[in-house]
């Protein structure tokens, strides 16, 4: 039981000291993720993907003139981790799909941090409707008119 007791307390210590959280304004990585990537939590599994293997596609123009979405998806295998929605916007909140190894989550996305060139960083928090957490620190690779 200590065992168990000693592996649950190291496991949430590292999703604490390597998540990307940003839910208040006193976080001290409001400027900076201390882990920029995807980290996310589905109950018994903590995913964890650096950024380097994410690729961000901003498409300004996805819904028509204006109204933008984004996709962020793992580049080794594209089909099996990613994210889209159109909460693009400083603060916007909004609908998502977020795919975790074959499962797809209907999430609801909040925007902490809104770029809108190459190199520039998204910030997403991400709920699922059963109340799961995930965070996206992300770095715009493409923007597709």
């Amino acid at each position: 039981m200590k065992f168990l007791v000693k592996v649950s307390l190291l496991f949430f210590m590292s999703i604490a000291f390597l998540s990307c959280d940003n839910d208040d304004g006193m976080a001290d990585n409001q400027n900076q993720c201390n882990f920029q990537g995807l980290t996310f939590f589905d109950g018994t599994t903590n995913t964890l993907l650096p950024e380097a293997q994410l690729k961000t596609e901003l498409f300004p123009n996805n819904g028509g003139p204006g109204v933008a979405a984004v996709e962020v998806y793992e580049t080794t295998n594209p089909g099996n981790i990613f994210l889209t929605t159109g909460a693009v916007t400083l603060n916007a909140v909004g609908p998502g799909t977020l795919g975790i190894n074959g499962t797809n989550y209907p999430v609801t996305v909040t925007c902490q941090l809104a770029g809108t060139a190459v190199g520039e960083e998204f910030r997403f928090d991400v709920v699922t409707t059963g109340g799961l957490e995930g965070e996206l620190c992300v770095v715009i690779d493409d923007v597709n008119p």
